[in-house]
């Protein structure tokens, strides 16, 4: 019997595995000895996942056992070829079209419960009374006590137009509220802000690159040049992760004439590859035109501003990019399952590929990270300017890079400012509008005292973990024993003191602060407004595009921009 059994199982294994290979369209004529290891290989999984799922010591759940090799697979190749299970698929639509039905409402994780971070204004929760702050006892009757944030966003969408009931407990209001809010089909504006920066620039902020997005940025451009006399223009890339490559091209085309290259796309797949010219009337070739970007400008960003810079439309001021240009295709899996896979490079006009060269040389944050001289490779623009591949775009101006302190970066992590926002807005009915609001020192020193009156707010200094590593360094050598005195000393003075630090590091602290107030009463556009007055990568932008031989020199390759520097790209 058992010998059957082994005997039927290795003949079914190997047909399924067979027949899958057929489908996925694997076999090829001269590929013999590949399609064999892909047939014994999967023989072997489906083989070890039976063995696993019948004999294991505990219940397993086929299903996660399944996707946790899926992803373990995935993850050995690149950052973005990734699996989409059925359940994700609202936010994979999310992320590619900006729109759902749910109740248009931010929320984030706290301990045991969610909160609402962020009601995006006019949208079902905001027209409802939901606020930011409020914590969600209960949806529909159910506690949401323990529950993931993704299981009370996947609760709070649903159908448009049906009814969903939310219990919520707001910080200043003894007794629990319950809200109702009618579900509506949300769709974020990609345009989270365009206005007059000064009496003849205007400025353009682009959050993603979701369908339409061209037409949204289009609409801003017009109505600032024909109705707010707009004669320059910012366009603000800044932490734009990207999205739809036609979406760049079709946002290029604003600033681009017909029929000029704007991204090459070079893969495995020769009928595949393909260039992607401008195709229609652009908006406006001649208006002075200033890019901005940073480490989370990615893809498509990316791809509108290595093509502005190709092109010397336009002036790139900023970090260098993050360095993503890898083109993922989605392809249908069963039970409603996709694949997003990676089946290509990006090539800009100038023939750079974005994509950064080396996985393992990037940032804390993902971004490419420092690139040796010897693996760069010199191109040049349509002016014959020198630009460098590497990973991302170089600015040509570039403005230094700031890095929040441990203290700003815990702050923000323990959501200290966000626990603040939801006492002082419990206290001040009204706050001064936008561009007029500042934090000032009793703010400040209220909030000073909130955060050295909490118990729960802990972090280490960056000197205090330089210093631990010097110590270990020092023990392991024997300089520590000879010098103990002199290093207890230090350990003494580099003691973490939370109102020094905030002292200290007030500048950035302020901003965040002010922003995350000034969201509670004006939303996400009025925190905006009082972010741009306080903008040092604006403030360059506007000295550049406000200064024509400045501008011209730099397109026109005359005056020597940091793009052009290979030292720069350390």
């Amino acid at each position: 019997m058992k010998k059957f059994r082994g005997r039927k199982w290795i003949g079914w294994t190997g047909a399924v595995a067979i027949g899958l290979i057929i489908s996925l369209g694997f076999v090829t004529a001269g590929n013999e000895e590949r399609n064999f290891s892909i047939v014994k290989n999967l023989d072997i999984f489906y083989s070890l996942f039976r063995e696993l799922n019948t004999y294991y010591v505990e219940k397993t759940d086929p299903e996660d056992l399944v996707e946790t090799g899926i992803e373990a697979m995935l993850e050995s190749l690149d950052p973005y070829t990734t699996y989409i299970p059925e359940s994700d698929m609202d936010d994979f639509n999310f992320m590619t079209t900006g729109e759902y039905a749910g109740i248009g409402a931010l929320i984030t994780g706290r301990s045991d419960y969610v909160y609402v971070s962020e009601p995006y204004k006019g949208f079902p929760a905001d027209e409802a009374g939901l606020k930011a702050g409020d914590k969600i006892l209960s949806i529909d009757g159910v506690e949401m006590k323990g529950k993931r944030t993704e299981d009370v966003s996947n609760m709070l969408k649903g159908p448009a137009n049906t009814e969903v009931k939310v219990t919520v407990k707001r910080y200043g209001v003894e007794e629990p509220m319950e809200i109702t809010i009618v579900r509506k089909s949300i769709q974020i504006d990609p345009v989270s802000y365009y206005g007059m920066v000064d009496d003849e620039t205007g400025i353009i902020i682009l959050s993603n690159f979701t369908q339409d997005c061209s037409r949204k940025v289009e609409e801003a451009l017009k109505d600032l040049k024909d109705e707010q006399g707009a004669q320059k223009i910012i366009l603000d890339l800044r932490g734009n992760p990207g999205g739809l490559m036609d979406e760049a091209v079709k946002l290029a085309n604003l600033f681009l004439p017909r029929g000029v290259e704007v991204v090459s796309t070079k893969g495995k797949i020769k009928q595949w590859d393909k260039v992607y010219r401008t195709s229609k009337a652009p908006v406006d070739t001649v208006i002075p035109l200033v890019v901005m970007i940073n480490r989370g400008s990615a893809s498509a960003s990316e791809i509108v501003a290595g093509a502005i810079q190709d092109h010397d439309r336009g002036v790139i001021v900023g970090n260098r990019s993050f360095g993503k240009g890898l083109v993922q295709t989605t392809r249908n899996l069963p039970y409603n399952a996709k694949l997003k896979v990676t089946t290509a490079k990006y090539y800009i006009p100038s023939g750079r590929c974005i994509q950064a060269l080396d996985y393992s040389q990037r940032n804390d944050d993902g971004s490419v990270g420092y690139v040796p001289d010897s693996l760069i490779t010199e191109f040049s623009t349509k002016n014959g300017r020198s630009v460098y591949d590497g990973g991302g775009i170089s600015p040509d101006v570039v403005v230094p890079h700031e890095k929040y302190s441990n203290m700003t970066f815990a702050l923000v992590a323990q959501q200290t400012i966000f626990d603040y926002a939801n006492r002082f807005v419990a206290d001040h009915e009204t706050v001064a509008k936008p561009l007029d609001f500042e934090v000032t020192d009793e703010i400040y020193d209220d909030f000073t005292g909130y955060v050295t009156s909490l118990d729960s707010f802990q972090y280490t200094s960056e000197s205090r973990e330089r210093f631990k590593k010097l110590k270990e360094a020092a023990q392991k050598e024997g300089y520590y024993d000879m010098n103990t005195d002199a290093f207890e000393t230090l350990e003494e003075k580099l003691d973490v003191s939370v109102s020094q630090d905030l002292e200290n590091f007030r500048d950035e602290v302020d901003d965040l602060l002010a922003d995350e107030i000034l969201k509670r009463y004006y939303y996400r556009k009025g925190a905006i407004k009082n972010a741009l007055q306080d903008d040092e990568v604006l403030e360059k932008a506007l000295d550049v595009i406000g200064d024509p031989s400045e501008y011209d020199g730099i397109l026109k390759g005359t005056v020597l921009s940091h793009a052009g520097d290979r030292r720069q790209r350390r």
